[in-house]
């Protein structure tokens, strides 16, 4: 555990603490390269876990060189105070995302805005302490408390863009950064969502596409567009019959989304929606919902706490609703239940900050950049904007792939070039390339 300032403005003010992990290096001292500190995006993921993963997955020269370093950031898991307002608000079957009046539209704001209000009635003024800019503040104490001169850093998703925070507000104490599938910080975060929704409808297509592909396997349509067609009237049907009750049009909708991180998980989805087609039987896609949908209210409250006040967010719900209308016209599949995701930042009762104006600062080494062209929940602008705004910065692109957090998943091309940067500090030429993964293989 570390104790930091609530407020690093007011260093003797209120601590909080953050829960830390460590996996030590296993080689002599000699060949000891410092720590390496990890983050696995959000926000509000805990991170103490990613650091076991992340070492466990390093070459033996690389793993024998650094302290990898897992947080959980402020607020989350077992940092204290851990941030939860209303344990039940995503207790199963929920209203359906997408409103069909006025009437139902107003259901998901008034939860929205009374969930914001628990916040706030339990948190008060902590939540004005949540922002990016605070979290790259624990790097630099987490930094001094470990005795190092200067900090590895790997962060994926959202880890990106506190990565890219610390690295402007602390460019000198940076010796190697990589980041992986990338935010666009012109876009945080109202814009960004909305770029979300277009992606993650592309993905969600790549994915029936592939089901009809596999349709003797699956048996849910030999063309796309009857895939997609069955998918929307399972929707239909789920809101009126919940699957073992259990899975109604919400939980499906999530539970579905991590094909839209991951294409691996594809077979075990498509598996799941067929036994419910084809048998009646709920079991496997209950399953799939407990293990892929079901949110987290911790990790869901932090992330508005930070998505809130990194930036303003308009209070206008008419905006909302027309640029909602607007994608979900184009882009069906996560338009309104994205929106309904960030609603409480309509009623957020904390102070909006102004995003840090990232740079690449005096002293900041070359950095490494991932990105795949495909990714749903970073899309690809993401890295070709940070790529311009760090000089120097080489970038990694996955053409086609398709994953969110690109690394450790078993693309040599891109791994190897990541030990690579671990292991001596060489960078790969600018701009690299490398093949995605094949498709996953029905099961």
């Amino acid at each position: 555990m570390l104790s930091v300032p609530l407020d690093h403005d007011d260093p003797s003010g209120r601590q909080i603490d953050l829960a830390l992990s460590r996996v030590r290096h296993t080689g002599p001292a000699a060949g000891y390269q410092g720590v390496l500190l990890v983050n696995p995006g959000g926000p509000g993921a805990a991170g103490r876990d990613f650091a076991v993963s992340v070492a466990a997955q390093l070459p033996s020269r690389v793993r024998a060189a650094y302290d990898v370093i897992g947080f959980d950031p402020r607020g989350v898991g077992a940092s204290r105070p851990a941030v939860s307002c209303e344990a039940g608000y995503f207790k199963p079957v929920r209203p359906d995302y997408v409103p069909a009046s006025a009437a139902d539209e107003q259901v998901w704001l008034d939860r929205s805005q009374e969930y914001a209000r628990a916040c706030g009635r339990k948190y008060g003024s902590l939540l004005d302490h949540l922002k990016t800019a605070d979290a790259a503040r624990d790097l630099e104490s987490m930094r001094v408390a470990l005795g190092q001169e200067k900090i590895n850093y790997l962060g994926a998703s959202y880890g990106t863009y506190l990565g890219a925070v610390y690295a402007t507000l602390y460019p000198g104490r940076v010796r190697r950064m990589v980041l992986d599938s990338i935010v666009q910080p012109s876009r945080v975060w109202y814009g960004s969502n909305l770029d979300q929704d277009y992606a993650f409808d592309t993905s969600v297509k790549s994915f029936f596409a592939w089901i009809a592909h596999h349709d003797p396997v699956y048996h849910l349509g030999g063309d796309p567009a009857v895939v997609e067609k069955g998918y929307y009237s399972l929707r239909e049907e789920l809101k009126a019959h919940p699957a073992g009750g259990v899975v109604g049009p919400d939980e499906l909708d999530d539970t579905f989304q991590i094909g839209g991180y991951l294409a691996a998980a594809w077979p075990e989805l498509a598996r799941a929606w067929s036994s419910y087609a084809m048998k009646g039987d709920p079991v496997s896609l209950i399953s799939r919902y407990r293990a892929w949908g079901a949110s987290k209210e911790g990790e869901f409250a932090v992330y508005n706490a930070v998505q809130c006040t990194d930036a303003a967010w308009t209070r206008d719900w008419s905006l909302w609703r027309a640029d909602t209308a607007r994608v979900y016209a184009a882009a069906p599949y996560q338009a309104w239940s994205n929106a309904w995701y960030n609603a409480p930042c309509l009623y957020w009762p904390a102070k909006p900050g102004i995003p840090v104006p990232l740079a690449a600062g005096k002293g900041l080494p070359d950095m490494l950049m991932f990105q795949a062209t495909l990714d749903a929940a970073t899309p690809y602008a993401g890295g070709l904007e940070m790529h311009q705004i760090f000089k120097g910065s080489r970038l990694v692109i996955e053409d086609g792939g398709r994953t969110h957090g690109v690394l450790q998943r078993g693309n040599d091309c891109l791994d190897d070039k990541f030990n690579a940067y671990l292991a001596t500090g060489a960078l790969p030429p600018d701009v690299s390339h490398c093949k995605r993964l094949p498709d996953p293989v029905p099961v």
